[in-house]
């Protein structure tokens, strides 16, 4: 199967945007004064992720879920003008030791590998799987250190599914610093993180809470939301989880809830998590209502972005350009930033629009509506 973009290849800034139902691509001009919608790609075929390969210029994966091919993976390598699949796309190997035999339900999450491995990319998977490629993304294995881990089980829930959208293992972060260093998130299990490339996995849960639970603070069992890593300084993690927004800063091994410092009637629960290419102690978040009932909708109906200069000491509202009221909310990898000077921040939302923040995220400009629901937005910079 291939998907062509509608205009030919991609060039320079470019929005890679995820939908239920395709995938789209929303083109900057060199000055950001003007955006151009394209595509899309794999119409009417659910798109989990795209992302570009900062390692070159032109290659892009694209993770699926086909009416008729079922969960796969898509490479293109000019710029999005043609695609295909992978050879060998991620699946579970037999099982070992009675453990029942699990079948990817979609792949969810693409992780480009270090600079100093070409080619290398990662693949998170729902059920909980951790798939490696070593030739831009053709054909994926098992990450046998995770996939085949004597608490696999134990730390999955055998691979249940958690929510309606499955249970991913998401946030694949890869220390720019080691290869090997690694770390990954579930909504069953927390954070992990290796220092073999996945040989061996340790819990990283320490000072995360699960309020809903009789123990809020077990071994394991808590639902990140979203992990980021920032590129210059890799001791510094954000996240974003179901309950709370937490920093950490190696080499402690602790999570301190910075969301304890956003305004009490707004909360800290959400999905997605972005922070600063150049400034580790900036991030933005996009809160939603945290009731019992849980609609996802932003509190009191009223959409913003909160923004920290402090790593999470203080957080201003940035609503301006947004209206109000609006019943939506923002998936954890549907928010993004590019390299821009002044910054550019970018998401988009369950309702089908995508808007961006090209001053650091002050004031918001709709760039897309009425696409399907968004499941994420990467930046890329293509050649011109």
């Amino acid at each position: 199967m291939s998907g062509n973009v509608a205009g030919g290849r991609l060039r320079g800034l470019t929005l890679l945007v995820a939908t239920k139902k395709g995938a789209f691509f929303i083109v900057s001009s060199p000055d950001r004064s003007t955006f151009e919608l394209q595509g899309p790609a794999f119409l009417g075929h659910i798109i989990h992720h795209v992302i570009a390969d900062p390692r070159d210029s032109h290659t892009l994966l694209a993770a699926a879920r086909t009416g008729h091919l079922g969960p796969t993976v898509f490479r293109s390598t000019d710029c999005g003008a043609t695609w295909e699949e992978a050879q060998r796309p991620p699946a579970f190997a037999p099982a070992r030791d009675g453990r029942r035999k699990d079948a990817v339900e979609s792949v969810f999450w693409l992780t480009p590998g270090h600079a100093s491995e070409p080619g290398v990319w990662y693949a998170g998977t729902s059920p909980e799987g951790l798939f490696r490629s070593e030739d831009a993304g053709a054909h994926w294995e098992p990450v046998a250190g995770w996939n085949d881990h004597e608490k696999w089980i134990e730390w999955t829930g055998d691979g249940e599914r958690a929510n309606p959208g499955g249970s991913p293992l998401h946030s694949i972060l890869i220390d720019p610093r080691d290869a090997k260093h690694m770390y990954f998130a579930t909504s069953t299990g927390g954070v992990f993180e290796t220092r073999d490339q996945g040989g061996t996995w340790d819990l990283l849960n320490t000072g995360m809470m699960v309020d809903f639970q009789p123990d809020p603070h077990p071994e394991y069992g808590y639902d990140p939301h979203c992990v980021i890593l920032h590129p210059q300084e890799p001791d510094v993690l954000y996240q974003q989880n179901h309950c709370g927004i937490y920093r950490m800063h190696r080499p402690q091994a602790r999570w301190h809830r910075i969301g304890y410092n956003m305004p009490k009637e707004v909360g800290d629960i959400g999905f997605p998590i972005v922070s600063h290419p150049r400034n580790p102690d900036m991030a933005w978040v996009f809160p939603m209502d945290g009731t019992d009932v849980w609609p996802r909708t932003p509190p009191d109906n009223r959409p913003a972005v909160y923004r920290t200069e402090d790593a999470g000491q203080s957080w201003q509202r940035m609503d301006a350009g947004l209206p109000a009221p609006a019943w939506y909310t923002v998936y954890r990898q549907a928010m993004a930033t590019d390299s821009r000077h002044p910054l550019g921040v970018y998401f988009g939302t369950t309702c089908g629009e995508v808007w961006a923040g090209l001053d650091e995220g002050s004031r918001w400009q709709r760039l897309a509506a009425h696409l399907p629901d968004v499941y994420a937005v990467e930046v890329a910079e293509f050649e011109s």
